[in-house]
């Protein structure tokens, strides 16, 4: 315990330098993610024969092993944040997908007929009937992608990308407890401080009257 205390009173700036490069390159892999799954996932609800497809190939892809995945990227775009980013982003992919796809597929067809016959274009029923209700879906994928990115992210200092993985890896080389504890702890508090964020974003971002349904179910 005492080694713990010292090891963090001596280089605690250097841990949460490296806390903020995890969380960096989690989020902006994330943030990547969801600009491509959910315009897909919408996309798909459409073309239900295509949908099975894409979320084969995407399942496919999630089952590759994190390492494989990053040592894919090396010989395209050599060793650092780059690769990392562009590996993560594409384990976010799924999760996104998939619920994006649950989410708009299970809203209710007389919904958006109402939607069309109040005169809203494709683009508008989209915006204002099928985001707003399965933004709640959507949110969960995005939360659960969120949270697997942070502790996947780990394996990125592998390929020089950073983060407290190195202290992770640094301990299990050397034997030391007191640098895979400081790696292995704010990786787990910042993936529960993300999601109850991102929970609290996903409430802001309901509907009050979806909202009122969950509380009384």
């Amino acid at each position: 315990m005492d080694s713990i205390i010292q090891f963090l009173t001596t280089n605690w700036s250097e841990l949460l330098f490296k806390t903020w490069q995890h969380f960096y390159i989690s989020i902006i892999a994330v943030f990547l993610g969801i600009i491509v799954a959910v315009p897909i996932g919408i996309a798909l609800t459409r073309t239900p024969k295509l949908a099975g497809v894409i979320m084969g190939i995407a399942g496919v892809i999630q089952t590759f092993p994190s390492l494989a995945i990053l040592a894919f990227f090396i010989p395209i775009l050599g060793v650092g944040k780059v690769p990392a980013i562009v590996a993560l982003f594409f384990y976010s992919v799924l999760p996104i997908l998939r619920n994006t796809y649950i989410g708009v597929k299970g809203i209710e067809r007389n919904l958006l007929e109402a939607g069309r016959g109040m005169g809203m274009t494709g683009w508008e029923r989209i915006r204002y009937v099928e985001i707003p209700l399965a933004i709640p879906v959507i949110m969960a994928g995005i939360r659960l992608s969120t949270v697997y990115l942070i502790g996947w992210a780990t394996l990125a200092a592998f390929i020089g990308a950073g983060g407290l993985g190195d202290y992770i890896f640094s301990g299990l080389n050397l034997y030391q407890t007191e640098f895979i504890i400081a790696g292995a702890i704010p990786v787990t508090i910042l993936a529960l401080l993300v999601d109850l964020l991102l929970g609290k974003l996903e409430n802001w971002a309901t509907p009050k009257g979806i909202r009122k349904l969950e509380q009384a179910a």
